[in-house]
């Protein structure tokens, strides 16, 4: 917003200085002999040049700037979908099972090919006013700590992506995954651990989780758009729904 105004400045003071200098040629020069000629065209010129100037700031840097950012998401997404097709699906499903409220909103996490921009604002909001209760037992976090243990090497290869600087949500997704991964790997055993520190753990499971549903339905609206036959497997196999599976029957 800051740099748009800016702009937006720069053009104003631009085109501003272009008006002025034309009033300033007809007002100097209204009927000028042949010897003023060449500061008339010079002062035109100058004007001219102005006026160029906006142009090119308004529109053609403008167009190349959308283009690079339509590149850099395009990109973004491709590294959002390697994210969800080599663990991000399977961790929201081993994540979901261990939050006992999630049937208060499941209807609203089914995505299917009749959704709409307002299914998924309906979804967000629901999110939004949903209270999650994790209860993870000694076996779920042992789970997820060789779960985590295993794509380790992946996360690290995405943290050290520049281009999801650009994306803040995603990038503090794989933070809040990585924190729980290093949570459990610090824990030598799991069992028997004090109740604050199950807490602990359980508050970390609900920040992953909360990020991890709010970009997979975003990764899912993406892939509605754009590819429709992975939009269709998404659907499928959502972890979300108790009755997804990726086999066609109908």
């Amino acid at each position: 917003m800051r740099q748009q105004r800016s702009e937006l400045l720069l053009v104003l003071g631009l085109l501003g200085l272009g008006a002025a200098l034309y009033a300033l040629r007809w007002t100097m020069f209204p009927g000028a002999p042949l010897h003023n000629e060449m500061w008339r065209f010079f002062v035109g010129d100058v004007a001219f040049l102005f006026l160029q100037i906006a142009v090119v700031t308004l529109i053609i840097d403008r167009m190349l700037r959308d283009r690079e950012k339509q590149a850099m998401l395009r990109k973004l997404n491709m590294v959002i979908g390697a994210f969800f097709s080599e663990m991000g699906t399977e961790l929201l499903g081993r994540i979901s099972v261990t939050d006992s409220n999630l049937d208060a909103i499941r209807s609203n996490l089914i995505p299917d090919a009749s959704w709409n921009d307002g299914s998924y604002s309906a979804a967000r909001t629901a999110l939004s006013q949903h209270h999650a209760v994790i209860e993870v037992s000694n076996q779920d976090l042992a789970s997820l700590k060789t779960f985590l243990h295993a794509e380790k090497a992946f996360l690290l290869n995405l943290l050290g992506n520049q281009s999801l600087l650009e994306h803040e949500a995603f990038t503090e997704l794989l933070w809040a995954v990585t924190h729980l991964a290093e949570e459990l790997a610090a824990r030598t055993a799991l069992d028997d651990m004090p109740d604050a520190d199950r807490i602990h753990l359980s508050g970390d499971v609900k920040r992953a989780y909360t990020l991890l549903v709010l970009q997979w339905l975003e990764y899912v609206r993406h892939l509605q758009a754009q590819y429709p036959y992975l939009f269709s497997l998404a659907v499928r196999v959502n972890p979300l729904d108790p009755s997804a599976h990726a086999i066609i029957t109908r």
